[in-house]
């Protein structure tokens, strides 16, 4: 297999340099690592159905169709791609079908571009007219690209915005040095850099609008997600919860930068943004305080609950809703309660931050399974075609359930188990609350073996999407079981507040197989068809009209799949692994391209971004010893790789 020329590295401490080329003389070679295929090796089919549109996708069609789409960034059948969801509600699908089941076989590449960057790419390309916007893992270069000039192999690069963000902010990242992508809105471009920074640039120019500094790192804390912008306001939250922070969610004004409100996820209600409004459904989340009460005395001002994953938003209710992350510590004997609101999902309204529901997934959470996976905003059929549609979220979760919750009162109306899991019982919908299973209850001085999911979760922050024609969400996740052992641990600003050791490997029921890309049908609650695959599927997916779902790995294959039947029809070897969140749009010229970032990273990969050494099984809180392998199949990488039917 043809491995892809890296140009513009980094190199002996210089700054980054982008080669900023269409590689244009490369693409006979690059044509070479194309692989249409017709097999079905891979898929583990449970259904004959998956081929047959129903009545019931019928109706989840006609469902999402409606007057949402009309306060939406973007109209389903448009061309662009302005935020890292594609829309408020991050289905992620493109009514968009030149791009089809029968000619996928003859994509090639269209063009490509190196960032000069060769860490974690977990971005998503976005598109606004004529011009992407990339941006890279620290140190956050923002790139914007002429597809005019690119399509017809000039130099596409318009201009280039360096932030400029504090070296230091390197020693806090807890899992690379990763940036999960930018979002355009009313002619501006948002970013935000690792050192707790958004920064506002001109689109057409690049120029420097503001600048903000949300936080400090010498407290451990950093940014790594991308934002949200709606109606000009801009959505952003902290990491840093393996350093001990306190969590929050940010809401700048769009045209200045100034912080409208901050809602912190622990602490007294006052600080939370909680008031008379707020109105959880189950008891368990009903009283005063409990961002203190359900703390040992002060452990809420380093409790986590951090917000470095999605933020999606409803026109209709005006709320957003976003997931918080663990508890400091992992190790769960030092802050025994629920340590509230950590692993929570909030509800919150759009304007004044003021929370309307929440609920807690993981109470007194044990292993880390942060809940900051996203919270697809649907309306589903769910009782029955016939029947009204219910207006719900989906939340694919680290705990390794898929829940659907009302979202309007956030009421959970199913959660159902998508992967093998040692660790919980099930999710009593009575009351709201996970029943543990305590045999796999971590403890100071013993090692716990076999617990599924492990702390990256049955699916980590990479994003799913829906299609309203089949009714399937596509899920690109993992496949890990761990052994776990609590230690002691102590609280010093701005350094690492752990408390567990680690070692991952394949869970049991496929011992060969790290990652998994399933097809989910929501309304069944069952899975439909699924794609092992050797490492975990770390990268983002999108899906088309054309019946085409997109995905990456981390042994650099970008792959195209029947969204119906999982049928594998297309497959292109990249120069290195990918991590990324592939994003289709048209070009000026009219065609429909589909892009993807390649350079492997992120807390998976960072085995390989991090030159780890693979002796050390707790590397990398653990995960070095599932991906021991993955330097063999992979190096660091920094490509943008675009391609098109010819």
């Amino acid at each position: 297999m043809l491995t892809v020329l890296h140009v513009g590295r980094a190199g002996n401490g210089s700054p980054f340099q982008a080669n900023l080329r269409v590689h244009r003389w490369l693409l006979a070679l690059l044509a070479a690592s194309i692989v249409p295929l017709a097999g079905n090796d891979c898929i583990a089919q449970t259904t004959s159905a998956a081929t047959t549109q129903t009545a019931t996708n019928n109706a989840i069609a006609t469902a999402l169709a409606g007057e949402r789409a009309a306060n939406e960034p973007v109209k389903p059948e448009d061309s662009d791609w302005p935020i890292p969801g594609r829309n408020y509600g991050a289905t992620r699908y493109a009514a968009i079908d030149q791009i089809n089941t029968q000619n996928v076989k003859d994509l090639k590449v269209a063009w490509t571009f190196s960032t000069g960057v060769n860490r974690g790419q977990e971005a998503p390309p976005i598109v606004i007219g004529k011009t992407m916007y990339v941006v890279t893992p620290f140190p956050n270069l923002l790139y914007a690209l002429d597809l005019d000039k690119a399509a017809k192999g000039e130099t596409p690069l318009k201009w280039k915005y360096e932030p400029k963000p504090e070296s230091a902010a390197q020693g806090v990242a807890c899992c690379d040095l990763v940036n999960r992508g930018a979002a355009y809105e009313d002619g501006r471009v948002f970013i935000n850099t690792l050192d707790v920074q958004t920064c506002c640039v001109d689109a057409e120019t690049g120029k420097e609008l503001w600048k903000v500094k949300l936080g400090s790192i010498n407290k451990g804390e950093s940014i790594t997600m991308a934002p949200l912008v709606v109606h000009g306001k801009v959505y952003v939250g902290n990491s840093g919860g393996e350093f001990g922070v306190r969590g929050w969610l940010k809401c700048l004004d769009a045209k200045t930068g100034n912080v409208l409100w901050t809602a912190y996820s622990t602490g007294p209600d006052a600080d939370c943004l909680i008031g008379p409004n707020f109105k959880p459904f189950y008891k368990m989340d009903q009283g005063t305080d409990l961002g203190v009460t359900t703390w040992p005395p002060d452990h809420w001002k380093l409790g986590g609950g951090t917000v470095w994953g999605w933020v999606t938003y409803d026109p209709e209710t005006n709320q957003i809703f976003y997931g918080t992350a663990n508890p400091g510590s992992w190790n769960p004997e030092l802050r025994p309660g629920d340590n509230k609101w950590s692993c929570t999902v909030f509800a919150r309204d759009a304007d004044t931050g003021q929370a309307r529901w929440a609920y807690q997934y993981n109470p007194h959470d044990l292993f880390d399974h942060d809940e900051i996976n996203e919270h697809i905003v649907l309306d589903l059929p769910l009782d029955g075609p016939d029947k009204p549609v219910r207006k719900v979220i989906v939340h694919p979760a680290r705990n390794g359930y898929m829940y659907i919750i009302d979202r309007v009162t956030g009421q959970v109306l199913s959660a159902t188990t998508y992967e093998r899991n040692t660790c919980i019982k099930s999710i009593d919908l009575e009351t709201g609350r996970l029943i543990p299973n305590d045999e796999k209850h971590p403890q100071v001085g013993a090692t716990i073996r076999d617990i599924q999911p492990a702390s990256p979760g049955a699916k980590d922050w990479q994003p799913c999407a829906f299609s309203p024609r089949t009714g399937l969400l596509y899920v690109p996740h993992q496949n890990l079981s761990c052994d776990y052992e609590a230690v002691e641990a102590n609280y010093i600003e701005g350094t690492p507040y752990v408390g567990v050791n680690e070692r991952m490997y394949a869970g049991a029921d496929d011992p060969d197989a790290l990652g998994y890309f399933t097809a989910w049908d929501l309304i069944n609650h069952k899975l439909v068809w699924r794609i092992k695959e050797t490492f975990p599927c770390w990268s983002g997916t999108v899906v088309t009209s054309g019946d085409v779902v997109f995905y990456g790995t981390m042994d650099g294959w970008f792959r195209a799949l029947d969204a119906r039947s999982g049928q594998k029809l297309w497959e292109f070897h990249c120069g290195s692994g990918i991590v990324g969140q592939p994003t289709t749009f048209k070009g000026p010229d009219g065609k429909q391209y589909v892009a993807i970032l390649s350079g492997v990273g992120g807390w998976a990969g960072a085995v390989v971004a991090g030159d780890l050494d693979i002796r050390d099984p707790t590397g990398a809180l653990g995960f070095v010893n599932a991906m021991k392998e993955l330097p063999k199949y992979t190096t660091k990488g920094g490509t943008l790789y675009v391609f098109a039917l010819p």
